[in-house]
């Protein structure tokens, strides 16, 4: 075989690979510009007529911009304070003496690896005496602690990656620590916190879990949570879901496809020592 046949034949399997990984988006982003007689149609009619009416309900109907404004806050918080401390803790791994640093890293993926359900119960008796249930920060500071072994690792591995001399030559030229980490160090390590920051905001907006459990006044609750509690009269809203989902989707689809270079850039930092 070629060598034009073998790419031929890799691009087309990536195709493939790719509209069955898009397929369901594809699918609800069509239902969202049906009409509610084009959703409920049989046999399903497969081209829409570009109807903006579930989009409309949804946002007057079932308050859908609460939802995202309240998504918009937990998961811009939660990205912000993860990775100001995943800076300090990742330098500190990557370039300090610090004993038991295997450890430490071998802990941060070891807790990563907890199941949601198994400190469910923990994590709300510790917010329900802070009387910190239905708030903002109640559902921010499980986030924080979920995320931050992903922006520590990440971090870590990119300060490694930099040459120790350029701090000495900072020092050397009258930079404390913090001014040669924030004008030297962070801004050469761009991609990795570009990296984490999307991770980790991704990770936010998509979680349903905590949200469900920790925020039961609709007053705060996440867009996830929003969507699963559309309710219809008599029957399920498909077309408000749609829309909302497609809401929900379309940012973190345009940020990883902007962004695709950069991301896979922070993820192999480390992979290959030169």
């Amino acid at each position: 075989m070629s060598g034009r046949a073998k790419r031929a034949g890799f691009y087309f399997l990536t195709l493939v690979i790719v509209f069955f990984s898009l397929l369901p988006f594809l699918w609800f982003l069509d239902t969202s510009l049906k009409t509610q007689r084009e959703v409920t149609a049989t046999p399903p009619e497969l081209f829409p007529s570009g109807s903006l009416h579930s989009y409309q309900s949804a946002i007057e109907q079932y308050n859908l911009l609460h939802y995202v404004k309240n998504s918009i806050i937990v998961a811009g918080a939660t990205t912000l304070i993860t990775l100001i401390i995943s800076v300090f803790a990742g330098y500190a791994l990557a370039r300090l003496r610090i004993k038991y640093k295997g450890v430490i890293m071998g802990s941060l993926l070891l807790v990563s690896m907890f199941p949601q359900i198994s400190i469910a119960g923990p994590v709300w008796k510790i917010l329900q005496s802070f009387g910190w249930l239905n708030t903002y920060q109640g559902l921010i500071l499980p986030y924080v602690t979920l995320t931050l072994p992903l922006g520590v690792w990440i971090l870590t591995s990119f300060f490694k990656e930099l040459p120790e001399e350029l701090e000495k030559a900072a020092r050397v030229d009258g930079c404390s620590h913090f001014q040669a980490l924030f004008k030297i160090i962070v801004p050469l390590a761009a991609p990795g916190v570009f990296t984490a920051a999307i991770l980790i905001f991704i990770y936010a907006w998509n979680e349903f879990f905590f949200a469900l459990l920790i925020m039961t006044q609709q007053k705060y609750q996440t867009l996830p949570v929003g969507i699963a509690l559309f309710q219809g009269q008599y029957t399920m809203p498909w077309g408000e879901i749609a829309a909302a989902s497609t809401v929900a989707t379309v940012p973190l689809v345009l940020l990883v496809f902007l962004f695709q270079k950069r991301i896979i850039r922070g993820l192999s930092a480390g992979a290959v020592k030169g």
